[in-house]
């Protein structure tokens, strides 16, 4: 609770706030050390780094509670959790938010995808109907009030991409007089799509997802953003993409005195504050210290899905939306 307290003092605050994204305990500490005054779970890359798995709905409740459990565990700063589509109906729903209460969070991410979810900027989005997904809200915010909690809700819709531009706006409205806290619409296409989200119910605060490496999303400084209308800002794929590019490379490649380390672990941690560092000074890490969104969808296995996907598919798979 003293957590949630804070990430809401936060929202009250001026200018943008960054918020990198972690996937273990290690890089929520290196973030924390970094000065960031909050950080976000990645799904994406808790599915990559857990199971080598794609982030389309394989990782399960229980996994993604364990996991980030080992990471509030391991900072003081406030955490945003993201849960997917809540893992479920609402009631389904309403567990997942009282188990991440529980765990220590100050917030969390909830999203209006069907299941199985598809990772944001991919291919494959579905939304819910439009009244199913502001009732799941509605019940995050009950399950709140049930727990004697003020964990932060950030409402995402997905539905820019699965629908449209204005049905995602409308979306947002609802969930915004439906309780949440802060509105996410993910993979806006433009700086003026962004602008138009910014002036959807102007006195909830918006998190702008600046996708490394290739996202749909334009990426914009800090600057840039809070001119636009956001207050927060997070980057989920610097440390996965880091982690995975130090990884592939050949040790003999940090020959470099700059690269000259002892044991691995310092090799990942120099890498990873880098990565922090490029951030903070407002922009992402270079493109040759992270592969790139397609490169990283490819490596956990996003292309081998849709094959597999396309063999099973049916005459009903494609019909709800």
């Amino acid at each position: 609770m003293a957590k949630a307290k804070v990430l809401r003092e936060l929202l009250q605050t001026p200018g943008v706030h960054q918020g990198p994204a972690c996937f273990d305990a290690i890089g929520a500490k290196l973030i924390e050390s970094a000065g960031f005054p909050y950080c976000i779970t990645s799904g994406f890359s808790i599915a990559a780094s857990r199971l080598a798995l794609p982030d389309t709905g394989f990782i399960s409740y229980g996994e993604m509670l364990d996991q980030c459990q080992l990471i509030a565990q391991a900072v003081s700063i406030p955490i945003i959790a993201d849960a997917d589509n809540g893992y479920g109906n609402a009631m389904n729903l309403k567990r997942t938010v009282k188990g991440f209460i529980s765990a220590g969070f100050a917030g969390i991410l909830l999203e209006d995808q069907v299941a199985p979810k598809a990772c944001g900027h991919t291919r494959g989005r579905k939304v819910l109907p439009r009244e199913e997904a502001v009732m799941k809200i509605r019940a995050a915010v009950d399950a709140r009030a049930e727990s004697g909690s003020d964990i932060v809700i950030v409402a995402r819709t997905d539905a820019r991409q699965a629908v449209s531009l204005e049905e995602a706006l409308i979306r947002c409205k609802a969930f915004a007089d439906a309780g949440a806290d802060v509105l996410f619409i993910d993979a806006l296409a433009s700086v003026e799509e962004m602008r138009a989200f910014c002036q959807v119910s102007p006195h909830v605060p918006k998190l702008a997802n600046m996708l490394e490496g290739g996202g749909k999303t334009p990426i914009l400084s800090p600057k840039e953003l809070e001119e636009v209308g956001y207050k927060l800002a997070v980057y989920p794929l610097s440390l996965i993409g880091v982690c995975i590019k130090a990884t592939q490379r050949s040790s003999s490649s940090y020959n470099r005195p700059k690269y000259r380390m002892h044991h691995s672990f310092d090799l990942f941690q120099f890498l990873f504050e880098d990565a922090l560092t490029a951030i903070k000074g407002g922009g992402v890490p270079p493109p040759g210290s992270m592969p790139s969104f397609e490169e990283i969808k490819d490596i956990v296995g996003f292309n081998a899905y849709y094959k597999e996907e396309e063999r099973y598919a049916s005459s009903n798979t494609n019909q709800k939306a």
